[in-house]
């Protein structure tokens, strides 16, 4: 039997298009389920024009993929426009009527409900992501499909032991790690998503380490890291004397990022490094990082396009994460030249060689930190070597080779 893929997620973030993309090229796509499908020359389509709707672009879809996809909208539409308009008590984590919780469990029982008929009409496996995929795929193995999981992020139990280091370390920043909010019976569930996956995807050596963790048996894991951006242009090296080393931060505002350490590595190299912060805080109510971010320059929220124009104005982007599943502005900073300076908790180690494309730091070291960024001031011609050989490296990994690998190891499964 020809294996057809029911694919599930309900945003369709750029792995996930990639993948498809590859799954269509394969035809082994059956159909795509997701909240809000936008196309062109649709109502959605011109509105997304309208400068206040700009999000909606980001749920625009190839039209070839139109009569492939089934979508239900109204809790991400709700969740969109309660965190628009700031309603909090909508989006509040697992309780408000709007949450990211609802979303995805509403899309997952959706999903349940028509597993049947679409297992008639040819479905035969069924590609799910982390949170969303529990009532899927526990009817899936009831009326013998099989369950194919995506866990785009560490295994949780592995979070908990690593991040529990840092109320420790570091209380004064314990209040930004909201991940240890989450309620006993989502904990739960997420275990049980996984005891039901026949295999697994990650897309880092790391997160596939996190699953050690887990207190029962596992199918088999895969690791099949992200395609990198398309290189649309060389990077431009500007020499450094008579100016400061541009160092560059994006993500979420919480010390999982190990935000900490970066602030003290440039603590006393302020002279010589101007640091630019880019993301929305975790909390807004955490003195140690509003204090950090006064003394350097911070930008809230980028479009994805404002963020690769940033990256390119920038010499080295750092990202001193303590717990990724794969850190997606790692492979953005290398399509556009600018060497990364990451550590082995992310998929750092998957994409870059230390000290040739990039370089690899111990977690939780701002000492480590301190180090490159030294090393870069006293060698300034390493930000254009490396820049350069990072480039040259997004340029052999387009998303394209992530949907055909991914393609391919789907097709080769023996399970399907």
């Amino acid at each position: 039997m020809v294996k057809m893929i029911l694919f599930s997620h309900p945003t369709l973030n750029e792995n996930a298009k990639a993948l498809i993309d590859g799954l269509l090229r394969n035809k082994i796509l059956y159909k795509i389920y997701t909240c809000v499908a936008i196309f062109e020359g649709q109502l959605l389509d011109k509105l997304s024009k309208h400068s206040k709707l700009n999000d909606l672009k980001r749920r625009r879809l190839d039209s070839t993929w139109q009569l492939l996809t089934k979508s239900k909208s109204f809790f991400e539409f709700g969740r969109l426009l309660a965190s628009k308009f700031h309603v909090q008590f909508l989006v509040k984590h697992e309780k408000g009527f709007f949450c990211i919780d609802k979303v995805y469990q509403k899309h997952d029982k959706w999903i349940a409900n028509n597993l049947i008929g679409e297992q008639k009409k040819g479905a035969t496996a069924v590609y799910a992501y982390e949170d969303g995929a529990l009532a899927t795929f526990i009817k899936a193995k009831k009326i013998g499909m099989n369950c194919i999981y995506d866990l785009p992020i560490g295994y949780w139990r592995s979070a908990r032991l690593l991040m529990q280091k840092e109320f420790d370390l570091n209380p004064e920043w314990a209040e930004t790690l909201t991940g240890f909010n989450d309620s006993y019976k989502k904990l739960s569930n997420k275990d049980h998503e996984l005891a039901l996956a026949d295999i697994i995807f990650v897309a880092s050596t790391f997160t596939k380490k996190t699953l050690e963790t887990y207190p029962g048996n596992l199918p088999e894991i895969k690791v099949i890291p992200y395609g990198f951006p398309e290189v649309r242009q060389k990077k431009i090296y500007e020499p450094l004397a008579n100016r400061k080393l541009k160092v560059l931060f994006i993500g979420g505002l919480s010390q999982r990022k190990g935000l900490s350490y970066l602030f003290e590595a440039v603590e006393g190299m302020r002279n010589a490094v101007e640091l630019t912060i880019v993301g929305q805080k975790s909390v807004d109510n955490c003195s140690a990082l509003n204090n950090a971010l006064e003394k350097h320059q911070w930008i809230p929220s980028l479009s994805h396009d404002q963020v690769l124009d940033c990256m390119k104005q920038h010499d080295v982007l750092v990202f001193p994460s303590l717990f990724e599943g794969f850190g997606l502005v790692i492979t953005e900073a290398m399509s556009q030249g600018v060497p990364v300076i990451t550590t082995n908790r992310t998929a750092g180690p998957d994409l870059i060689r230390d000290g040739v494309d990039g370089w690899i730091v111990k977690p939780g070291s701002a000492i480590a930190i301190k180090r490159v960024i030294t090393k870069i001031i006293e060698r300034p011609e390493l930000l254009e070597i490396l820049g350069t050989a990072a480039q040259k490296k997004a340029q052999t990994r387009p998303w394209s080779v992530y949907g055909q690998e991914m393609t391919d190891a789907l097709s080769s499964l023996k399970i399907l």
